[in-house]
C-alpha cells in the first residue's frame, strides 16, 4: 500500500479540517482500506490484494471481504463488489462495536 501511495497509484481519504489522508486501518487480522471511490482506486486494491498473497503465500478470504462506498450509487459499489471478488457492504454496519456510518445523533447510536 505504502508503494501505491507514493506512486500515487492510489487516492486517500481526506479527514478533517487538515485533510489529513487516511488509507489502511489494521485492527488484529483485520484491514480496512479507505480511498475515494473511484474505480481506479479499486484495481489498485485488487493490485495491493494480489501483490499480498503472492508475497506472504497467504490467500484472502473474500467470502468474508466486502466493500462498500459513501455517495456512490448502488449499481456502482456492485461494480466495484464484481471487479474485487467480493460482498457488498451495507451502511450502516458494525465494527467491534461501533455503528459506522450511523447518524451520531440518533439516541440508539
Amino acid at each position: 500500500m505504502r508503494e501505491a501511495l507514493d506512486k500515487r497509484l492510489f487516492s486517500s481519504f481526506m479527514v478533517g479540517k487538515n485533510n489529513e489522508p487516511v488509507n489502511i486501518l489494521q485492527y488484529a487480522d483485520d484491514t480496512i482500506l479507505f480511498g475515494e471511490a473511484n474505480m481506479h482506486n479499486v484495481k489498485t486494491i485488487k493490485a495491493v490484494l494480489r501483490s499480498f498473497e503472492l508475497v506472504s503465500g497467504l490467500k484472502i478470504n473474500y467470502a468474508k471481504s466486502c466493500v462498500g462506498a459513501i455517495g456512490k450509487s448502488e449499481l456502482w459499489q456492485r461494480e466495484a463488489a464484481d471487479y474485487l471478488n467480493c460482498n457488498m457492504l451495507s451502511m450502516p454496519f458494525m465494527y467491534l462495536g461501533i455503528p459506522i456510518g450511523a447518524n451520531p445523533r440518533r439516541s440508539e447510536v
